[in-house]
């Protein structure tokens, strides 16, 4: 009894230790009241937990190990606010204008650290090479030019190695951004395939955790060049195996690249190889499957409830009656919607006389933007004015503005148009 006892005082003890908290300050005239905190697996945030501050303050406890990336989203304000966690507590304040966040100040080690080393990296890419250029037109005994000369080398000089000891979240990432990402455009330092395939492979925990998986895949891609695609996806996943949790990751994370950049054949081949597979599937690879399932042509269009629309009564997308139905993802700071839109508007009295609806769903993030283009546009509008955050890209797999899709009555997809031209086409309206 007295073993059982001792074993459970270590795991306990071994549970506290592993909990850290986030604790987030803002000024009282922050007007937010909920934060959400979320975790990031490959290119996906993930939900944590939800909080109501407590005297402009907010406090998450994160119940286990975690190294990685992570951030907090105010939806009321649609402010985001990203930092690391190195399984430590973390603690910042937001300097708040108008209830948009000014500025960040990281009161915990990693993330000043962490911060700095943001900043330095930045001027180092942005400014040294300017400063380089300017250098020529002074002389180094003048006072300017001295400063520059001081400025120069303090900007090519080594930031410092990291204790991978103290801080193994910050060596990780970058020793192996410095290694896979920031050397890209010089050929004498890029890595090899094989080399970045041991990484993926050999790489812990971290890094899903990092932001990096994406970026390093696409550099991946890169270095097979356009007619070795094929050829190289297959050779990493020979090696990662997709029924192990890596696989299935980067497998899910290629089908969304592939996606992006409009690489359709590529999306089908390894959207098919993950359909068929018949292990156990991770959360990641299934919602890449069920995001790009609720799109299919002949699938029923996940129904969405209404958040404040316009020029409707009704509650829901399934509430629209009509023969066939447009559905439009856009918003007012995209450069193709405000060409291909107003197109769509001079063919409206058209489609509506087919008994065809227009229904927006807007991508915005600022209320007047969006209310001010919503005013010439007499369709179904309506918003979460949360970007990118907003809960139906993932449900209908968005990654690009203006995306649409025709519905028939049942509001089965009966077509994905690629542009507006496409959509008036099918109406035979073009």
């Amino acid at each position: 009894m007295k073993k059982i006892y001792t074993l459970s005082a270590v795991l306990a003890a071994f549970a506290l230790q592993a909990q850290f908290t986030v604790t987030i300050q803002t000024p009282a005239d922050f007007k937010d009241k909920d934060a959400i905190l979320y975790t990031l697996n490959g290119s996906k945030d993930i939900i944590v937990t939800k909080e109501q501050s407590k005297n402009n303050t907010w406090t998450f406890k994160y119940p286990s190990n975690y190294m990685g990336m992570m951030k907090v989203y105010f939806p009321g304000s649609n402010n985001t606010v990203s930092f690391i966690s190195e399984n430590k507590n973390v603690n910042f304040k937001l300097d708040i204008q108008n209830n948009k966040v000014k500025d960040v100040i990281y009161l915990d080690d990693a993330n000043n650290l962490m911060s700095k080393q943001q900043e330095g990296s930045q001027k180092k890419e942005l400014i040294l090479p300017a400063l380089a250029q300017i250098k020529e037109y002074y002389k180094d005994n003048t006072d300017f030019g001295k400063a520059l000369k001081t400025e120069i080398d303090r900007l090519s000089g080594n930031s410092g190695s990291i204790d991978a000891a103290q801080h193994p979240f910050i060596a990780y990432y970058n020793t192996n951004y410095s290694k896979f990402l920031s050397n890209t455009q010089d050929s004498t330092k890029k890595v090899s395939q094989e080399e970045i395939i041991n990484f993926l492979d050999k790489s812990g925990d971290m890094l899903e955790s990092s932001s990096l998986l994406r970026p390093v895949l696409v550099a991946y891609l890169n270095s097979g060049g356009n007619t070795n695609v094929t050829k190289s996806v297959d050779a990493l996943l020979d090696r990662l195996k997709v029924e192990t949790p890596r696989g299935q990751t980067v497998l899910s994370e290629l089908i969304d690249i592939f996606d992006v950049y409009q690489m359709d054949e590529y999306k089908s081949k390894y959207l098919s190889l993950a359909k068929n597979l018949k292990c156990t599937i991770t959360d990641r690879l299934a919602s890449t499957l069920k995001s790009n399932a609720n799109i299919e042509m002949g699938a029923a269009f996940p129904n969405y409830k209404f958040q404040s629309p316009v020029n409707t009564t009704a509650k829901s997308l399934y509430d629209v009656k009509a023969d066939k139905k447009v559905i439009i993802f856009w918003s007012s700071t995209c450069s193709h919607c405000e060409s291909e839109l107003p197109k769509l508007l001079e063919k409206y009295n058209d489609l509506k006389s087919k008994n065809i609806q227009i229904v927006g769903l807007s991508l915005d993030v600022d209320k007047d933007s969006y209310a001010k283009k919503i005013a010439a546009f007499p369709w179904v509008n309506d918003s979460e004015l949360r970007g990118w955050n907003s809960s139906y890209t993932d449900t209908y797999n968005i990654h690009a503005t203006p995306t649409y899709f025709i519905l028939d009555a049942n509001n089965k997809i009966i077509s994905k148009p690629d542009h507006v031209g496409d959509v008036l086409e099918y109406f035979k309206l073009k």
